[in-house]
This record gives structure tokens, C-alpha cells and sequence, in this order.
């Protein structure tokens, strides 16, 4: 039995699951040249920590645009606005170290993982959307650990690199789920 999708779900869900692609596969290449300079808060990884967030606006923007056909992106726009001040926050951050960048990107978690939540709940019927949800539950959960870990003895970035491969493969699965109906199907 074929089910016959309301008028833009198709196209949303086409849309979104080429965007989770693309998420994917910069999360990965992100976590892997963030573990080649995650030993120091230097140029590179300060670059790397501030361009996760603004990577997250564009994605964001994108959803926003494709989301408008089936939905008020409102949540998109809250998720858009946290994610430039956790880049302007990080840049700040890393004039004080380490624990500072922690602290600002756990912020960014925790809230970031909300508004996730948030926004793949309602989204259920597009399909490929409860890894989205265990995704936004796991990013409050590590954004506690974050700013719990940022008062260790020895705080390391490549808590962050942790951060990055759970959500890319969240991406991958719901980009693959997604796919019977961006079909229509």
C-alpha cells in the first residue's frame, strides 16, 4: 500500500536529506583535521571551533528554506541566532583558554540540542527524524559534560572531535531514512 504525502513533503524531505548528507560529511572531515590540532587551543583548532557553529548557520538557513513548505521555521531562525553567538562566544572564549572554549561550546550544546529536539519532533511524518531526536537529547547531555569537564585538571578539545562523529552519523541515518520520502513514498 502506497501512501500519498501532502503537497511539499516530498521536496522537503529531498532537500533535507541532502543537507544531512552534506552535514555528515563535514563533521567527519571536521573531527579529523580538528584531531590533528585538538592537543593545543591554537589558529587552526580556534578556526576549527568557530567554523563548526557557522557551518551549523548555513545548514540552519538552508533547513529554514526548505522547511517553509511545511512548516513555520521559527525554531530554525532561534537555532540560527544561538549558533552565531556560540562562534562570536568561541572566538571570544579563546583568549582565555581551553576550559573558556569549553564551557561556551557546552552552552552551545545544550541549547542547540533543545531547539534540535524541537524541531524533529513535529517532523516525524517527514520520516528519518528519531535520529535527529536522539541526536538533540545526546547534544544536551554532552554540553553538561562539556562545561562539567572544562573544571578538570587537564581540559582537552578532543572532547569536542567525540562530539562531532555521533552527530554525523545521526546525519547519515536520517539522510538514508529520509530517502522513501523524498521519493514520495
Amino acid at each position: 500500500m502506497t501512501t500519498v504525502a501532502a503537497p511539499g513533503i516530498p521536496a522537503t524531505a529531498s532537500i533535507l536529506r541532502r543537507l544531512y548528507f552534506v552535514r555528515f560529511a563535514f563533521a567527519i572531515v571536521w573531527a579529523a583535521v580538528m584531531f590533528t590540532t585538538a592537543e593545543h587551543l591554537g589558529p587552526l583548532a580556534m578556526t576549527l571551533l568557530v567554523l563548526y557553529p557557522l557551518f551549523d548557520v548555513a545548514a540552519a538557513v538552508v533547513d529554514a528554506g526548505a522547511s517553509r513548505a511545511t512548516a513555520k521555521p521559527t525554531l530554525l531562525y532561534v537555532n540560527i541566532a544561538i549558533s552565531l553567538l556560540a562562534a562570536i562566544g568561541l572566538a571570544v572564549a579563546g583568549a582565555s583558554g581551553i576550559p573558556a572554549v569549553l564551557r561556551v561550546w557546552g552552552a552551545w550544546a545544550i541549547v542547540a540540542g533543545l531547539v534540535q529536539l524541537l524541531v524533529a519532533v513535529p517532523r516525524r511524518r517527514l520520516g528519518g527524524q528519531w535520529p535527529m531526536i536522539f541526536s538533540g537529547g545526546l547534544s544536551v547531555l554532552a554540553g553538561g559534560s562539556f562545561i562539567a569537564t572544562a573544571s578538570a585538571d587537564d581540559p582537552a578539545l578532543t572532547n569536542a572531535i567525540g562530539y562531532a562523529i555521533p552527530g554525523a552519523v545521526f546525519f547519515l541515518i536520517s539522510a538514508i531514512r529520509l530517502g522513501r520520502t523524498a521519493k514520495g513514498n
